[in-house]
C-alpha cells in the first residue's frame, strides 16, 4: 500500500476515539478473558518489528524463560505494517511494534486488545511519565518501548557557530547552504516549519499548513537532501554540517558532532508495542511485552539503538560513559515530556502526504 493509501486507511480510524482523542477505554482492563495460568508452551507467538529494533537472540531467550516459541516478522515502515493488518481480520501478527499515532489509529478501529496489566508486572518499571502520552493515556492500548525527540544534528568544528532555532536549517547562513539536510519522513518534514512558524506538529489549519508548505518549498532550494538514513554519515565526512536527526540517530559519539533541541521547542515522539485483537495467544502475548521490560532486556535498546527507554529501571542499568557519548540519553523525562507528543490526524493526514509529495517532488 503506497503512503498516501495507507493514510487515507488511518483517516477512517480516529473518530472511534472518545471525547479527549483518545480509544474507548479510561483504564486498564482486567484479564477476566484472559488465563493467567495458560500454558504458554502451547502458544506460539509471531512479533513484527523493525530490522535491528531489539535483541537478535531475544526469540530463543524468550522461549527459554517464557516457553512460548516465538517468530520475528519485519516491516520496514509504520505504513507497510498498518497495511498488513489492515488487510485483513487476521494478520496472523500477535504483537507489533508501531509509532505512538498508528498505536491511536489501530485502536480506534478496535485492531487492538486492551493491555491487561496484572498480566504484565514489569508495568511497574516504567516511568509514571509514560502513562501520560497523548496518544494512550494510561497506556490502555499500547506500551511504550522508546521515546526521544527531534532537533539538530551538527559539526562544531566546520559550522563555526551553535545553531538554536529552526530557521537555522530553513533560513541557513551562507556557509550552510547546499550542506544541509532534512528528514523525508512527512511528519518530521513538517516538523522544523511547524515549529518555526509557532505551530502545533499536529495542526489540521488548512491556513496553517499553506504556509508550512511555502516555507518548506523555500527552504528545499538550499538543501543538500532530505536523508532519514545517512545524516550521520554526511556529517561525519562533513559533506553535510547541519541535519535535522531524531535524538538517537545523531551520533554524538563523534566529539566533533553535538546535537540540541531548537528554542522554540520540538516533538515528542514514541514507539510501542501493541497486541492485536485477532491474535489467538494473548497470553503469550503479554508474557512477551513483560519480557521485554524486565530492566536487563529493555537497557539493550538504549544501549545499542541509542534511543532512551520509558523504563526507569532499564535506564539505570546504563553505563555512565555512554550518557557522555550520547547525552542526549540522559534528558530527563519532565524535559522530554516538554515536546508536543505527535498524534493522529484523522482526515487530514491525507492532506499532509500531499504536501510532501509536492515538496519532495523534483
Amino acid at each position: 500500500m503506497s503512503v498516501a493509501a495507507t493514510a487515507a486507511v488511518l483517516a477512517l480510524l480516529l473518530p472511534g476515539c472518545g471525547a479527549d482523542g483518545q480509544p474507548g477505554g479510561s483504564g486498564p482492563a482486567a484479564s477476566a478473558s484472559l488465563d493467567p495460568e495458560a500454558d504458554l508452551r502451547k502458544q506460539r507467538l509471531t512479533v513484527s518489528n523493525w530490522d535491528g529494533y531489539m535483541p537478535k537472540d531475544l526469540p530463543a531467550r524468550f522461549e527459554s524463560a517464557v516457553g512460548a516459541p516465538m517468530t520475528v516478522a519485519k516491516h520496514g515502515t509504520n505504513e507497510e505494517i498498518v497495511a498488513k493488518l489492515t488487510a485483513s481480520a487476521d494478520s496472523g501478527i500477535d504483537v507489533a511494534f508501531v509509532s505512538g499515532q498508528y498505536a491511536q489509529a489501530l485502536a480506534a478501529q478496535g485492531l487492538l486488545e486492551p493491555i491487561h496489566h496484572d498480566l504484565v508486572p514489569h508495568l511497574r518499571n516504567l516511568d509514571p511519565l509514560a502513562a501520560r502520552l497523548a496518544h494512550d493515556k494510561g497506556n490502555v492500548y499500547s506500551v511504550p518501548y522508546t521515546w526521544g525527540t527531534t532537533g539538530l544534528c551538527y559539526r562544531k568544528d566546520l559550522l563555526g557557530y551553535t545553531p538554536d532555532s529552526w530557521n537555522d536549517l530553513l533560513k541557513p547562513r551562507a556557509a550552510v547552504k547546499g550542506r544541509a539536510t532534512m528528514l523525508k519522513t512527512e511528519r518530521w518534514l513538517f516538523l522544523p516549519a511547524q515549529k518555526a512558524l509557532g505551530y502545533s506538529v499536529n495542526t489540521t489549519d488548512e491556513q496553517q499548513l499553506a504556509r508550512v508548505k511555502e516555507l518548506l518549498l523555500t527552504a528545499k532550494d538550499d538543501l543538500l537532501a532530505y536523508d532519514d538514513t545517512t545524516f550521520g554519515d554526511r556529517l561525519g565526512s562533513g559533506e553535510a554540517v547541519l541535519a535535522e536527526a531524531w535524538d538517537g540517530w545523531c551520533p554524538t559519539d563523534d566529539k566533533r558532532i553535538g546535537f540540541v533541541v531548537p528554542k522554540e521547542g520540538s516533538d515528542l515522539w514514541t514507539d510501542t508495542m501493541v497486541i492485536l485483537k485477532s491474535s489467538k495467544n494473548k497470553e503469550a502475548a503479554h508474557a512477551f511485552i513483560d519480557y521485554v521490560l524486565d530492566a536487563k532486556v529493555h537497557s539493550w535498546v538504549a544501549s545499542n539503538i541509542f534511543y532512551k527507554v520509558p523504563n526507569t529501571a532499564a535506564m539505570a542499568e546504563l553505563d555512565p560513559a555512554l550518557l557522555k557519548s550520547y547525552p542526549a540519553l540522559a534528558m530527563a523525562p519532565e524535559q522530554l515530556l516538554k515536546g508536543e507528543s505527535v498524534v493522529d490526524l484523522g482526515d487530514a493526514a491525507t492532506a499532509y502526504t500531499r504536501i510532501v509529495t509536492e515538496v519532495t517532488a523534483g
